[in-house]
């Protein structure tokens, strides 16, 4: 579970605001982000609201969350979202199977594999994993979260990464939500949207120097042939 520091060290909360909550699905780790909301925003509590990716975008429409952590695709409409990173896929394997011998694979490499049936929950696609039912493919985090001492995970370097976002309805806009957003993309407490950097002041116009006339060939040799004829 996300952290709860900023209650679970006595913090006063006033009880009738209105908590700000996150819903987001499984591999996302929020605690950096809840942490910074804890120590900008003590008054405002913090709730959570965890779920699959059939539900990411309908707890914004529904307005059972205020902001929403998504996994692509997700179906964007009415929604502002803004992609935060991606991650890799890996398979997971028994522990003694070949494909464990390798640091990467392919999904060539894995064309001959029995893939466990698609309608599998990741925890239990694991473990039919473990009793040798076939391999799965995973993104990381998920593999991780649901990592045991019988299996392994190896990534696939040509299987189509995974992207996490953050989410919002765009009608709900608030200023909370700015806030929160601005915390995620790294946003310190000092910067604000309302003060923006000011545009660079415009260096003066450096005065162009009159450029020594250069002599033509012909000018040159003139030149040339009047000296040596002088030094005789």
């Amino acid at each position: 579970m996300p952290s709860a520091r900023g209650l679970s060290e006595g913090m006063t909360v006033n009880e009738d605001v209105a908590p700000f909550t996150i819903a987001f699905v499984a591999g996302v780790t929020l605690t950096r982000w809840t942490s910074a909301w804890e120590d900008r925003r003590p008054g405002i509590p913090l709730a959570f609201l965890p779920g699959g990716t059939a539900e990411q975008a309908e707890v914004l429409h529904e307005g059972r969350a205020d902001v929403s952590f998504v996994r692509f695709p997700v179906d964007g409409t009415d929604l502002s979202v803004i992609p935060l990173y991606s991650e890799v896929a890996v398979v997971v394997v028994p522990k003694d199977h070949p494909v464990s011998l390798f640091e990467t694979v392919t999904l060539a490499d894995l064309a001959e594999e029995t893939i466990t049936p698609p309608t599998l929950s990741p925890g239990d696609a694991v473990e039919l994993v473990a009793a040798g039912g076939g391999v799965v493919i995973l993104p990381q985090s998920i593999a991780r979260m649901h990592g045991r001492k019988d299996v392994v995970a190896r990534p696939v370097v040509d299987a189509p990464e995974t992207r996490i976002a953050i989410a919002w309805l765009a009608a709900n806009t608030t200023e909370r939500v700015e806030e929160f957003v601005g915390i995620v993309r790294g946003r310190t407490a000092a910067s604000s949207r309302a003060t923006p950097t000011p545009p660079a002041e415009p260096k003066p116009p450096r005065e162009a120097k009159p450029r020594p006339k250069q002599q033509s060939q012909a000018q040159a040799r003139a030149a040339a042939n009047r000296r040596r004829r002088s030094g005789r």
